[in-house]
């Protein structure tokens, strides 16, 4: 399979396939907002966006990552939304770089989100569609978060069929400038669980489809066979 890394900047639409990664912690909190019986997420590209999906469909929730503010129901941490019931509802995320990244992606034919948690399914779900070439998004610092980087770089060895330990891409992760600023409490609206969170491999069997629907970018979860 034919496979290239790039950043949010290097998104040009000439992929037919697109894996983006945000471990720490987008696509970490979107999967435990599906563990936690979320039907849907809904891609905002900013936080006025995100207010007025919200606004607009009374008992939709609204997700952002930083501190907590005014009319946002839940922050960007796996560590905080572990503790909430979300069963049958729609929640609107909005993230610095991961719901953008999503965002730039989603015109194509088969688009995911991914981090460690779904890493397994993520590559099921790509076997499953036939995919023959992928183009993993790298959503923090510009392509450059060591973090997104060990994940990209362990889905590509178990699409080449490798078996694969994951212990030397966690640890990169682990010791990322991310992992360190979460461990010093630098990112507000953070759980001390967060990190380790982020690195649990395969915690979840789906993986995470981007489509359009009714004009929004909405991610669903999707259990590949196989």
């Amino acid at each position: 399979m034919d496979t290239r890394v790039v950043g949010i900047p290097g998104v040009d639409g000439t992929g037919k396939v697109a894996v983006v990664i945000d471990v720490m912690r987008a696509f970490t909190t979107a999967a435990w907002v599906f563990d936690r019986g979320a039907d849907r997420i809904v891609l905002a590209a900013d936080a006025d966006e995100a207010l007025s999906l919200k606004a607009g469909h009374p008992g939709w929730l609204a997700l952002k990552d930083g501190a907590p503010a005014r009319g946002f129901d839940l922050v960007n941490s796996p560590g905080l939304v572990r503790e909430t019931d979300l069963t049958g509802r729609t929640v609107v995320q909005k993230t610095t770089a991961g719901t953008v990244g999503a965002l730039a992606v989603v015109e194509a034919e088969l688009a995911l989100c991914a981090g460690f948690a779904v890493a397994g399914a993520t590559v099921r779900a790509l076997a499953a569609a036939g995919a023959d070439a992928v183009t993993f998004v790298v959503t923090g610092e510009d392509g450059r978060a060591a973090e997104d980087l060990a994940c990209a770089e362990y889905l590509e060895r178990l699409l080449a069929g490798d078996r694969v330990d994951p212990g030397a891409y966690l640890h990169r992760a682990r010791t990322s400038p991310a992992a360190d600023d979460l461990r010093a409490g630098r990112r507000r609206g953070a759980h001390p669980d967060d990190v380790e969170l982020c690195l649990e491999v395969d915690r979840f069997g789906f993986a995470m489809r981007i489509g359009r629907e009714e004009g929004t970018a909405v991610l669903r979860p999707w259990f590949p066979h196989g």
